[in-house]
């Protein structure tokens, strides 16, 4: 059999690898950071913190921050010490078996009611999201009686990090600020998108072909949620103390506009409310 026929005989019998390129994308923990305290630069903190483990941020990275590390440098946490519920406080508080003064800056951080039921308390948030007491988080914060706010603009909290650590590197990124969230009707939680910045967070795939000539009208990968998912598995939430990781070798979408609010589904468009 001659060359050409049995490179054409090779390509018929492996078309996939023949097609598919290799591609790798690495998920780096971030070690060594110190408890975050209200104004401290984030973004040279993580920029030490990765030089220091030899994994340098890099041109086109991807740094995924957890909300709560956000929200101490920023100065977004409330020690329940200081709150005085309200009557209507106390009363949520005891159908839902919470602490009043936790209840009551969970209304304070929403616009309403969703659900209550069976202990839990679900709210729109004053940013727009759904998700159990406004986002407020009682772990890895310092202080038993201390929670942390979601951001008051996630958004602008992944802009500020990402122009301070071109500030601090010279590097060019992309920048997540993460939050787990419940989903309806699955048990677990995942890592979702609050912020971002750089980077287009929704794919838009309609019109594209799949891989047998249908045209695809529907699907819009959450590229953001998906690498925030991504990033939580290798991000502590409990006593291992790491709030960021860094992803690198995926090729997002560039964008300086684009952020993480397009990928709310306004009322009108919601099933399950």
């Amino acid at each position: 059999m001659c060359q050409e026929a049995k490179n054409i005989k090779q390509s018929i019998l492996n078309p996939v690898k023949e097609a598919l390129p290799l591609n790798k994308i690495e998920i780096f923990p971030l070690t060594g950071l110190p408890v975050i305290k209200e104004g401290d630069d984030l973004a040279l903190l993580i920029c030490q913190a990765a030089e220091k483990q030899e994994t340098s941020i890099q041109n086109g990275d991807v740094i995924v921050v957890t909300h709560v590390v956000v929200s101490r440098a920023e100065g977004n946490v409330v020690n329940l010490e200081t709150v005085t519920p309200s009557e209507f406080a106390k009363t949520i508080a005891k159908t839902t078996r919470k602490d009043p003064r936790l209840v009551e800056v969970i209304l304070r951080e929403s616009k309403s009611i969703v659900r209550m039921s069976n202990g839990k308390l679900i709210t729109e948030t004053k940013q727009g999201l759904i998700c159990a007491n406004s986002g407020i988080d009682q772990s890895n914060v310092p202080g038993n009686t201390v929670v942390a706010l979601l951001p008051e603009d996630a958004d602008q909290s992944a802009r500020t990090i990402r122009k301070n650590v071109l500030k601090s590197s010279g590097k060019d990124v992309a920048v997540i600020v993460s939050d787990t969230h419940g989903r309806p009707l699955r048990h677990g939680e995942i890592n979702i998108a609050l912020g971002t910045s750089g980077f287009e967070p929704l794919r838009d795939r309609r019109g594209e072909k799949d891989l047998f000539g249908y045209t695809i009208r529907i699907k819009r990968t959450a590229i953001a949620d998906e690498l925030a998912s991504a990033a939580e598995l290798v991000i502590g939430q409990t006593n291992e103390a790491i709030p960021v990781a860094i992803i690198r070798g995926y090729p997002y979408p560039k964008s300086e506009t684009a952020n993480a609010t397009k990928m709310m589904r306004p009322p009108e468009e919601d099933l399950f409310i």
